[in-house]
């Protein structure tokens, strides 16, 4: 099993109040040797979204109190090894303020993840209402391979398809309890040429990808991304490839990793990697 959970939020994200002691108790007890905290820094995220009642920017946290609280928190837990990442909401209108963040604090790992198309998160119907499907999905790509151009500082690009937990065919399907397969091999067919094109950008720029378990959490039957991207990118010559739970309370920590080996394998890929100090160190899946 993989015991290393490298994508986990705490209550430093807006949408997770799980305390950073709550989630390293928990993963002791599920035998992780590992855990980064990777909260979300999403800057200028719309303010319409955010439900809470506070005039506090969504999304954001201070740095500085992150960096205490994880240092205290290895204190308390010497055996533990936690490690400090962040997951940056890319858009180009932020670009300058991610660079200073990522320039000033010394991470272990930086995830790299497209949130917000047209500053409209795929969540919400209205992004549906405005694109369509098909537009929509395309769209999204395009935004990422937009990112990707823009020069960020990351290590690896979060849930390169998190697009497709939101559409509309997917809701319709997980809602009626109908299989996905069909689905995603048109999808994979029809926006195989950009999905190539993203991922032989990432590898030229020394980037890598993940694989979200949180796929499995919300019924797709899959990661994010789909094996097929997985494939795609070992083909095209892709080495860095860490593996999270997009865990957003304690027990969802390490969400179905035990399928995680099998599906590397069959990827073409016989390790995983994590990232210490923006240093890639490659796990062998043969000494877990």
């Amino acid at each position: 099993m993989i015991r290393s959970d490298n994508h986990v939020h705490s209550r430093f994200s807006t949408d997770s109040e799980a305390s950073m002691e709550e989630i390293i108790r928990q993963a002791k007890q599920k035998q992780l040797i590992s855990v980064c905290f990777t909260d979300h820094m999403d800057y200028d995220f719309p303010k319409e979204y955010d439900k809470r009642e506070t005039d506090e920017p969504p999304f954001v946290f201070d740095p500085k109190t992150y960096f205490h609280a994880t240092e205290e928190l290895q204190k308390t837990f010497p055996d533990f090894n936690i490690r400090t990442g962040v997951e940056l909401g890319l858009k180009k209108e932020v670009l300058k303020k991610a660079l200073k963040l990522t320039e000033s604090y010394p991470f272990d790992f930086v995830i790299g993840s497209t949130h917000l198309v047209d500053n409209i998160d795929p969540y919400y119907p209205e992004f549906w209402e405005a694109n369509g499907e098909e537009q929509g999905i395309l769209r999204y790509y395009e935004s990422t391979l937009e990112n990707i151009k823009a020069g960020f500082d990351y290590d690896v690009y979060g849930h390169i398809d998190y697009i497709l937990r939101y559409c509309p065919a997917v809701k319709a399907a997980l809602k009626g309890k109908h299989p996905l397969d069909d689905f995603y091999t048109r999808t994979m067919s029809k926006y195989a040429e950009i999905l190539r094109e993203i991922l032989s950008l990432l590898i030229k720029n020394g980037k890598g990808i993940e694989i979200n378990t949180a796929g499995f959490k919300y019924g797709l039957g899959h990661p994010n991304p789909h094996e097929t991207l997985i494939s795609y990118y070992k083909e095209l010559g892709g080495e860095l490839i860490s593996i999270g739970s997009d865990a957003h309370t304690p027990g969802h920590l390490g969400c179905d990793f035990q399928k995680i080996p099998r599906l590397l394998n069959a990827t073409g890929f016989s390790y995983y990697t994590e990232f210490h100090g923006r240093k890639p160190v490659q796990v062998s899946l043969a000494e877990l």
